[in-house]
């Protein structure tokens, strides 16, 4: 009998592609047969001439699993789509997703079933959350991340009143290493009480929120001049060239792997930061760089984006998106297999979804 397990969160970009990710690599590991399927998708780009879910692509390529793409995200909300019901049609999709179900369980052991973004996310085609969970007969893993302590305790004891007994226990993600021991030693126990078993309590890492610079070349409309190759190094830092030139070694030597933002006409600044861990320049302005620097950031294998945007207007681009983008880089899938390996209690995991 397939074991389904419906991973949701309370809120958008919380981890919960990467969470899917993580269990669907340690139940291969541990010799279990899975499938993966995301019934309601808001995600979709296209690939070829194909509508797809972006995350259900990347899990098909990572695991070579054989199932359609269609069957792992039978009900794609594209704009078109909302537009549609909202002006009247209210088709049912009950059987859309249960004949997608059947094409992804058929002999497979566990299928992880990855929920919306938050805890009422599909309510528009009556696929919310509770509903496809019955549905699908399947038992629900919750993610949260920390924002506070009071918000995390809300989030945790609201997830147990909306989905019910079909909740078997919960995911902290995302805690600052100043706060590790008082969720530990305070708010487990106390939602453990309210009947919500918390199985991991995962750090931050900031690797996990880093933007790839192919991202952040295509969020500022901008050109990659350079060292096209490295377009996939992560960036985990930002920092802004608008000081003297004597201090900006020592400003850039503060933080690792980071994007440098200046502006095209600052060749002193440019070189400073290619001195140090710089993953990327950002150049503003439409200014182009001196053959000298564009030499120099191609021996040192940097990556420049020369933007039109000025200072300002890349910084504010940039942390809007910064901690938001796909799970869909091999580092940060490693970073984030190691992390849950080492932080879960994956014998209480198994033993409450009766896995053996």
């Amino acid at each position: 009998m397939t074991t389904n397990i419906y991973v949701t969160s309370t809120q958008t970009f919380s981890g919960k592609s990467a969470l899917c990710i993580g269990l669907l690599s340690r139940f291969t590991r541990d010799g279990f047969v899975v499938g993966y399927m995301k019934p309601v998708s808001t995600t979709a780009s296209m690939v070829g001439n194909q509508l797809v879910d972006e995350d259900a692509h990347f899990v098909k390529t990572t695991f070579d699993l054989a199932d359609p793409l269609e069957a792992m995200a039978p009900v794609i909300l594209t704009e078109k789509r909302v537009a549609t019901i909202l002006s009247g049609d209210r088709e049912s999709l009950d059987s859309q997703v249960q004949s997608a179900y059947q094409t992804i369980a058929t002999d497979k052991d566990i299928v992880v079933l990855e929920g919306g973004g938050s805890l009422r996310e599909g309510w528009i085609v009556n696929l919310a959350p509770p509903h496809v969970i019955n549905l699908l007969q399947a038992r629900t893993l919750v993610l949260v991340p920390y924002d506070n302590d009071l918000q995390l305790v809300d989030d945790l004891i609201t997830a147990r009143v909306r989905l019910g007994d079909s909740l078997v226990g919960a995911v902290i993600n995302r805690v600052p290493s100043h706060r590790t021991g008082f969720v530990q030693s305070q708010v487990k126990p106390f939602v453990e009480r309210h009947n919500v078993p918390i199985f991991a309590i995962l750090p931050r890492q900031r690797v996990l929120l880093s933007v790839s610079v192919a991202e952040l070349a295509e969020k500022l409309g901008g050109e990659v001049l350079c060292s096209h190759h490295a377009v996939d190094e992560l960036v985990e830092n930002l920092m802004v060239g608008a000081m003297s030139v004597d201090s900006a070694l020592t400003y850039f030597r503060r933080k690792p792997n980071k994007a440098v933002i200046t502006g095209g006409d600052r060749p002193d600044i440019q070189l400073a930061a290619l001195e140090t861990s710089t993953h990327c320049l950002i150049l503003t302005g439409n200014l182009r760089p001196s053959p000298l620097i564009l030499g120099r950031a191609e021996e040192a294998g940097v990556p420049i984006i020369l933007t039109r945007h000025d200072t300002m207007t890349a910084v504010q681009t940039i942390e809007t998106f910064f901690g938001k983008t796909r799970f869909h880089q091999g580092k940060k899938v490693r970073s984030f297999e190691s992390l849950l390996s080492k932080h879960t209690d994956f014998e209480a995991l198994y033993t409450a979804f009766g896995l053996h």
